[in-house]
């Protein structure tokens, strides 16, 4: 059984996203020559189109500036997030006519692999797709040998990481991991199974946040024939296909509320059902989870099941973040740099001292993953020379995040006193005025400016709202359907 929103060899398959017809076009028919090209001009439909696919493309080529605001890189910001929690291993090349440096770098910090800039010559983002190709290639030829299967460092909190790895690897009890997105949650989840006494049996992966949740139910549990439109047989889901082994279910958080009970029934008593059939089934898997949400903040606020959340996290493990590990940073790059070079058949680079302090000063806000894209890049443009400040500097993003919103100032009551003078004042002044249109615009304001302020990251803008991921997915959706419908 595939790995759910895994990519999956061959690498020709590209999904194309630009809103300008034009240039979508052009591209698709000089890229069709060596890749397998789908078309999309928005986040949504873009979205859509890859969830429609049996298996995400490996390759993706994203414009930033996309509809309702092809003016700004928030769009494209967020379906490159989009797109990686869908699919981690894809490959993402931004080609954009906002030639910004700060737009690029940030760009590299959520995952993407290149920044190119319009106009460019096709051969230049063929280039580009063909080094993406060949990274998927590197990775998945050293995926069963490759030292990562074990934690690369020394510090403090690698070396706790370890240890909680080793005390929980056999217990039975579900594993809760959690961290930022880019951490290696995943590599922890591998871990406890390959140390664990079930290491000879499956293991599988289901991300929650890569599948329609209308088809999660029947993905996880399976379903019978007939159970719904397409149903021609019956199919055995991932529970069934973990046997006595170890299931992963990461981007937990994104699990829809009303399979949550179905889940927790599992956990309990490990009975379950196929969609479509009363007989039950008994599941044998271990189960782990991860996210890179505050799960006791979601259950707070009731978007997440408070006694899910207790069942999940009988063991938890906080996955420390790149900033945290100190001189493991220039081990991580060495690790990386050695593994890739060979890959490459090309010199590894080195650092300067002015460069490897810049590299132990810089945070790395996109974790290892941002670390790895960054090595990678060195290796393509620096092949066996000593970098200076000069060439390492622009890989890193060094202008600051969005500041943190400021609070009201005054007591609660003087503020509710104050909204409530401003609301007579509005209903004195506008005797047409209606409050579902203000309440509207309200809430239009607010969703653009957490978008704004988690840089085109739903899942941080949903946090900054208190509000459910998908929530906001369907408010932004619905958004965009009356601008336009309201353009025609």
């Amino acid at each position: 059984m595939a790995k759910a929103g895994t990519v999956v060899l061959p690498h020709r398959a590209v999904l194309l996203v630009d809103d300008d017809p034009l240039i979508a076009e052009s591209l698709q028919f000089v890229l069709r020559r060596r890749f397998d090209v789908t078309v999309a001009n928005t986040v949504e439909s873009a979205m859509a189109a890859v969830r429609a696919m049996p298996v995400p493309p490996a390759l993706a080529l994203v414009d930033l500036g996309l509809p309702p605001d092809p003016h700004s890189p928030t769009e494209g910001y967020r379906l490159i997030t989009e797109l990686l929690a869908f699919a981690p291993e894809m490959k993402i090349v931004v080609l954009s006519g906002q030639n910004d440096e700060a737009h690029a770098r940030h760009a590299r910090v959520l995952g993407a692999i290149e920044f190119v800039a319009k106009p460019c010559a096709p051969d230049l983002i063929e280039a580009a797709l063909q080094r993406g190709c060949n990274l998927l290639q590197w990775e998945q030829a050293t995926e069963q040998t490759s030292v990562e299967g074990g934690l690369i460092g020394d510090s403090s909190p690698i070396r706790k990481l370890r240890m909680q790895i080793r005390q929980y690897a056999s217990a039975p009890f579900p594993v809760l991991v959690v961290g930022e997105s880019g951490t290696g949650k995943e590599l922890v989840a591998r871990s406890l199974h390959d140390q664990g006494t079930h290491a000879d049996r499956p293991y599988l992966v289901f991300n929650c946040a890569a599948i329609a949740p209308s088809l999660v139910e029947a993905a996880l549990f399976g379903h019978s024939k007939g159970a719904f439109t397409g149903a021609i047989g019956g199919k055995a889901g991932f529970f069934e296909g973990a046997g006595e082994g170890t299931l992963f279910l990461d981007e937990i958080g994104e699990l829809p509320m009303e399979l949550q009970a179905k889940l927790l029934r599992v956990l309990e008593t490990g009975d379950f059902q196929r969609v479509g059939e009363t007989q039950p089934r008994f599941n044998r898997a271990r189960v782990l989870a991860a996210t890179n949400r505050d799960l006791r903040e979601e259950s707070r606020h009731g978007r997440f099941r408070v006694d899910l959340y207790h069942r999940l996290s009988v063991f938890t493990i906080e996955m420390p973040t790149l900033r945290t590990l100190g001189p493991d940073k220039l081990l991580l790059m060495a690790h990386f740099r050695e593994r890739y070079a060979e890959q490459a058949g090309m010199p590894p680079f080195e650092l300067s001292d002015e460069c490897k302090q810049a590299w132990l000063d810089y945070s790395f806000p996109g974790n290892v993953r941002e670390l790895r894209n960054i090595v990678i890049r060195l290796i393509a443009r620096y092949p066996g020379r000593t970098l200076n400040q000069a060439e390492l500097l622009p890989e890193f993003e060094l202008t600051s995040p969005p500041p943190d919103p400021q609070p009201v100032s005054g007591s609660h009551a003087q503020v509710l006193s104050s909204q409530l003078q401003q609301a007579m004042k509005e209903l004195q002044r506008h005797p047409d005025f209606h409050l579902d249109k203000m309440l509207k615009e309200w809430e239009r304001c607010y969703i653009d400016a957490a978008m704004k302020l988690a840089g085109g990251n739903v899942s941080q803008a949903a946090k900054l709202l208190g509000i459910n991921r998908t929530t906001l997915y369907g408010r932004l959706s619905n958004e965009d359907k009356r601008v336009s419908g309201g353009a025609g």
